[in-house]
């Protein structure tokens, strides 16, 4: 069977894209809302209303990384609560971390290492709960 052509349940895709977004408002502007201000050289400014680009694009990512985690647990054969968050952590630290702390890695960025930590931080979390929510509903 190819591994496109595997049924997926898209009931556990939405759970999962609808938790993973609300982290995100919460990891990115109520925990550690100062701190990103700060990391970003920007002033913080509470209930700034922030356009819908970076709202949508931010989600629409997250959902296509939860729709890759939906088609690749089954396929590696994660079969447990204790597996899921094993895959989840591969994929957060191997693949999604890494590559925020690389994109941060930028002269265009003042604070590389701390941006790329807050934010490589958040995508380990999310890739987590991905795969927790997918086992769980899925």
């Amino acid at each position: 069977m190819s591994l496109l052509s595997q049924p997926i349940n898209w009931i556990g895709i939405l759970a999962a894209a609808v938790a993973v977004m609300v982290l995100g408002w919460v990891w990115f502007a109520a925990l550690f809302a100062r701190a990103y201000a700060s990391v970003l050289d920007r002033p913080f400014e509470p209930g700034a209303k922030m356009p819908p680009l970076f709202i949508a694009g931010p989600s629409l990512c997250m959902l296509v990384t939860t729709v890759a985690s939906a088609f690749l647990m089954p396929a590696v054969g994660v079969a447990t609560l204790p597996g899921a968050i094993g895959f989840g952590t591969l994929v957060g630290v191997g693949y999604l971390g890494s590559t925020a702390v690389n994109m941060a890695i930028n002269p265009l960025v003042s604070r590389p290492l701390a941006y790329g930590l807050l934010s490589a931080s958040y995508f380990v979390v999310a890739s987590i709960l991905i795969s927790i929510v997918l086992f769980l509903v899925g």
